[in-house]
């Protein structure tokens, strides 16, 4: 009877102990799960890589011009003095300044009489055609065979005379092309081109006199006008360019970066080594490593690597037809 009661109790409590202690494990389980699945996507999604926004644009194919920026007065290419053959007072005069007078032509009379005597009135002519640009002769003035009385242009041509800084000699050589600008006529563009060059350089200014013919189509310059002007010291045509500010230097090395749009969904940098040339106005020359329609990264840039994510902001047009004229 003992040895049934005790059976009895000792299968109790193995049950109890069961029912109590499976709960308690499913319970470790279900925690020991639940932090291993919440490990496991974060391993999955691995270190977060930087996506850098950037703008292009595309390498431009083109023509770049380097110069020298100058500036003077325009002249007539050709004046003629005109001279009285004898001394005495300005009695009379035939022109004003602006009128066109051919060979022969009176231009003035002088008076040559003195004080009880009397003599016939000198007639001064034009000794060439063109216009009178000047006249120095005043009625009742007295002059002399050395006095002009009327200075006359030769013909419609014009020109400046510029002066180059001594650093800049070598630079300049005869028939370089000129682009004129004036402030009488904003927005245009007149030519002209490099037609003599002293043989000597001023030693007080440190400068070199040259002059520079001016085309004057329409008759709109005049001389006495104020100019701008470009001298063309050299010229490239079919280039690629791209603008200055695309070219990166870091430990004295200079570089681009490059667009790779392989992947359209995860477009990379790729640094690129190229062979800087003539850089003016903001745009530079790029004589090796680069061709046509590459895009260039131009802003965002300063972070990258090569291989580096991007995000591409905004695609920049190609360099506009309006600096390509210039440059």
């Amino acid at each position: 009877m003992k040895k049934e009661f005790f059976n009895k109790t000792v299968l109790a409590a193995l049950l109890i102990t069961v029912v109590f202690s499976f709960p308690g494990c499913q319970r470790i389980k279900d925690t020991y799960d639940k932090v291993k699945n919440r490990g496991e996507p974060a391993a999955a999604k691995g270190p977060s890589v930087p996506v850098f926004a950037v703008n292009v644009i595309p390498a431009a194919k083109g023509k770049i011009q380097d110069y020298l920026t100058l500036s003077g007065d325009i002249f007539a290419s050709s004046t003629i003095d005109t001279y009285s053959d004898a001394a005495g007072k300005v009695s009379k005069i035939y022109v004003s300044v602006g009128s066109r007078v051919t060979k022969g032509d009176p231009v003035a009379e002088v008076d040559p009489s003195r004080p009880g005597m009397e003599f016939v009135p000198s007639l001064v002519k034009a000794p060439v055609s063109g216009t009178v640009i000047a006249l120095p002769a005043q009625l009742g003035m007295t002059v002399n065979q050395a006095v002009p009385l009327a200075r006359i242009s030769g013909g419609s041509g014009l020109e400046t005379r510029l002066f180059v800084s001594e650093r800049f000699i070598s630079r300049i050589a005869l028939y370089q092309p000129c682009e004129i600008t004036l402030d009488a006529w904003p927005g245009q563009i007149f030519r002209g081109s490099v037609f003599e060059i002293s043989p000597t350089v001023d030693p007080a200014s440190r400068t070199m006199e040259i002059r520079v013919g001016v085309e004057n189509p329409g008759l709109k310059l005049k001389a006495g006008m104020f100019a701008k002007v470009r001298v063309i010291t050299e010229r490239k045509d079919n280039i690629v360019k791209i603008p200055v500010n695309a070219m990166i230097s870091r430990f004295g090395e200079s570089f681009i970066f490059v667009a790779d749009s392989g992947n359209p969904a995860a477009p990379v940098a790729r640094k690129r080594t190229v062979v800087p040339g003539i850089q003016i106005d903001g745009v530079l020359e790029v004589q090796q490593g680069l061709a046509p329609d590459e895009e260039v990264v131009v802003r965002g840039q300063t972070l990258l690597e090569d291989g580096s994510r991007i995000n591409i902001i905004e695609r920049l047009p190609p360099l506009s037809a309006a600096l390509q004229s210039v440059n």
